[in-house]
């Protein structure tokens, strides 16, 4: 079943996110960023940063959920059993920092059919507490077509 093109230009309400310390440096050992200014104050501020840096890609963190609440939705039509990842992108206007509060608004930017694949690309636009843009995420999934009678 194709996805639902009226999906196309829609945005959903944002979700506040506050960024801790502690998922900076989970989610930095996790991605091997071993970089001091992710695990330590004083390095930070020394670096001329406000706090702990987050690693450029954390902001899947809080996307990731924002996001999710569109592909869980079953007028969509994607059946995340058959999804895939094929792109990741981050726009980053400002490292994000602990103790930020961002707000990430969810947005459909294309949906198309690809050799019998639905591919599906999201925008997550991310702002601080004053408004001003922290980040842009791109993330696009592709619904795989079932197999034509074959063995899966």
């Amino acid at each position: 079943m194709p996805l639902d093109e009226s999906f196309v230009g829609r945005s959903w309400p944002a979700e506040t996110y506050e960024v801790s310390l502690e998922k900076i440096r989970e989610f930095a050992v996790a991605v091997g960023a071993d970089d001091p200014v992710h695990h330590d104050r004083d390095a930070a501020r020394s670096a001329g940063h406000p706090d702990v840096v987050a690693p450029t890609t954390f902001p899947v963190v809080f996307s990731w959920p924002a996001t999710r609440r569109v592909v869980d939705d079953p007028a969509l039509g994607l059946d995340f059993t058959r999804v895939i990842h094929r792109d990741q992108g981050f726009e980053v206007r400002r490292p994000v920092h602990a103790g930020d509060v961002v707000s990430s608004v969810v947005s459909v930017d294309e949906i198309r059919e690809l050799a019998g694949n639905d591919v599906i690309t999201f925008r997550c636009d991310v702002t601080d507490a004053d408004g001003d843009t922290v980040a842009t995420t791109r993330a696009t999934l592709v619904g795989r077509a079932e197999p034509d009678g074959g063995d899966a």
